[in-house]
């Protein structure tokens, strides 16, 4: 049932595209806005590049999500979703593991442009970067989804969506930045390995909660 859950997400933004169109727009706007704001040397930008980065996809997160539920409100579609015979944990795994994807393909559509326009020079890992990336990914789409399930059905859910979201996955976004800097730093590991693991923690521990207690989360 997940796999056909997940499949019905994908399926409905591969017909309408409006989720990475809206996400793909609202970072190349950004990221515009960040090369002619900024008057600086290449080294002074690579230094803020990490944080202009997270902030980026922190905002473009929570305009997919608002985007994504917007289909299950039209004619009530998650009133009925939920009435269903399905594990309503399924529902938000299926929304967060779609979301990630969605935040990945965006990243990797406006990746290019942040680095030609920031110029900017990128020597790295390219496997622990994307590791990070990913890893960071599926940290905020897990705290965005279970805030989700919370603001959808509030009358002001799009102004919600961003207060509740915003300070759960505050530590998601720093260790993110912090493993950001240490890889473009060429750090060692061990330097870190801290801000991997506050990621990874709490990717398991909100996936875990988001799965037992959607159900009540869901309620109205």
């Amino acid at each position: 049932m997940f796999f056909t859950l997940l499949k019905k997400d994908l399926l409905l933004e591969l017909r309408s595209k409006e989720i990475v169109i809206s996400m793909l727009t609202f970072g190349v706007t950004v990221i515009l806005t960040f090369a002619f704001s900024f008057n600086v040397s290449s080294d002074i930008m690579g230094t803020f590049a990490p944080g202009l980065f997270w902030i980026m996809i922190l905002f473009i997160s929570v305009l997919g999500l608002q985007r994504s539920f917007a289909y299950e409100k039209e004619f009530d579609a998650y009133s009925l979703m939920l009435t269903s015979p399905v594990d309503r944990g399924l529902i938000f795994l299926s929304k967060w593991i779609s979301g990630t994807l969605f935040l990945i393909i965006t990243e990797c559509a406006v990746a290019l442009p942040f680095i030609l326009f920031l110029q900017l020079t990128i020597d790295v890992n390219m496997l622990n970067f994307c590791g990070v990336i990913i890893l960071a990914d599926l940290g905020i789409m897990v705290g965005g989804s279970l805030v989700s399930g919370l603001a959808m059905r509030a009358k002001m859910s799009a102004v919600l969506l961003p207060i509740l979201m915003f300070p759960i996955v505050s530590p998601v976004l720093i260790a993110a930045v912090k493993a950001t800097i240490g890889l473009l730093n060429h750090e060692p590991y061990a330097y870190w390995q801290l801000s991997i693991r506050i990621m990874g923690s709490f990717t398991v521990i909100f996936g875990l909660i988001g799965y037992t207690l959607y159900d009540h989360i869901s309620e109205e």
